[in-house]
């Protein structure tokens, strides 16, 4: 006899990277060295000056206790610096802006916020699985709405009205730049996404974490007009600021919306960790140098993984954006999993699949740009002996 505890999660499945990181360390025990091109985990480091505020406030015997639940007043002022500063967005730090323990965080506090049992999410196919597995957990349902190549990976909106018709929509999901597409969006999409959302009443989210990589313009949804009625969005440090593991984000959005969250959030955790966020505070503070010397490294690395690509003969857009790049593998293989497991069976590469993000992403894989060029390089050699 199933207790209530296993009825409520037997629907819910491990997240793939998390199984897949089990099977890797098993392999590399074994003495494989696989190389990992398929996890978005910055290899880089934060700016030195971050780091050294990290120490610095840790150092301090009174920066160890619990800190306020809406985290501090530098830390909120430092992320409407931020947005002003590269998005041009003006946000109130004090009723606008909450952090968080990094955006996954905010997807989860976000669907038990605005979410009831039964209330219908609309997801994008491909997208971020924790999307729908956050929904599910809440009780509401979960509805795949198309993005394709061919739509240059932007929601068909005939689509998006048949679905709000047939099912009772109460939040849609978006995310520009897109991942795992490397779609970069834009001010015009947000804001016919903006009216679509005013029409039927739907509360829109972007999740906006990949913004300054290979990305010159980094856009906000608050830069469409209208925004602020009915969206909300969230970002993070961990790809921008190669910050993955110190776990810090932020979502922005409307007073009445970020109360209703903190109402949430404030039963969930008892705040973070103050020598982060003084050290997140500064890593805000990082120049447009910063930036461009990231990309540099970023840049020289997708030009190595287009020619595991060509070796590979997958076809893909040059101009993607964001850390990872998308490619279409060939019509001989059944699907992306044959591929990623030949690559990982064969040659001991990892790439994932993208058949995880959904069924648009059956015909592709994702790498990312999170490995030196020699690393790189290592894979690359590996598949020319074997393929």
């Amino acid at each position: 006899m199933k207790t209530k505890t296993q009825e409520k999660t037997s629907g819910v499945t491990e997240y793939y990277f998390s199984k897949k990181l089990k099977e890797i360390a098993l392999l590399n025990q074994q003495g494989f060295d696989i190389i990992n091109l398929g996890i978005g985990n910055p290899d880089l480091s934060p700016s030195k000056e971050a780091v050294d505020a990290l120490i610095q406030s840790a150092l301090n015997p009174l920066n160890h206790g619990y800190q306020g639940y809406s985290s501090t007043e530098n830390l909120r002022n430092a992320y409407s610096v931020w947005y002003k500063k590269f998005f041009n967005v003006d946000l109130n730090p004090a009723k606008e802006i909450l952090p968080l323990m990094g955006s996954k965080e905010g997807i989860f506090s976000v669907c038990l916020s605005f979410l009831h049992a039964g209330d219908h999410v609309l997801i994008p196919d491909p997208g971020y699985p924790v999307y729908k597995k956050a929904a599910e957990m809440v009780g509401a349902i979960a509805v795949p709405y198309n993005l394709t190549e061919e739509n240059n990976w932007e929601p068909d909106f005939s689509e998006l009205k048949d679905l709000v018709f047939k099912h009772k929509t109460r939040l849609m999901w978006i995310n520009y730049p897109n991942m795992p597409t490397g779609a970069r969006g834009s001010v015009q999409l947000f804001e016919l996404l903006i009216a679509f959302a005013k029409k039927h009443n739907i509360i829109l989210v972007n999740d906006n974490p990949y913004s300054f990589i290979l990305n010159d313009k980094p856009t906000s949804i608050f830069n469409a007009d209208g925004a602020r009625d009915i969206a909300l969005e969230l970002n993070s440090l961990s790809k921008s600021h190669n910050m993955a593991g110190w776990r810090v984000g932020m979502i922005a959005g409307k007073s009445s919306f970020i109360d209703a969250i903190q109402r949430v959030k404030s039963n969930i955790d008892s705040g973070m960790f103050l020598p982060v966020m003084e050290a997140a505070a500064i890593a805000l503070q990082s120049n447009e140098e910063w930036y461009k010397q990231i990309n540099h490294i970023y840049f020289e690395r997708k030009s190595h993984v287009f020619q595991l690509l060509d070796k590979l003969r997958c076809d893909y857009n040059a101009d993607q954006v964001g850390m990872f790049i998308w490619a279409k593998i060939p019509a001989f293989y059944k699907d992306s999993y044959e591929l990623s497991d030949k690559l990982l069976n064969d040659a001991h590469v990892f790439v994932s699949p993208g058949s995880i993000f959904g069924k648009n992403g059956d015909r592709y894989i994702r790498i990312s740009l999170c490995n030196p060029v020699s690393r790189i390089h290592e894979a690359l050699n590996r598949i020319y002996l074997k393929f």
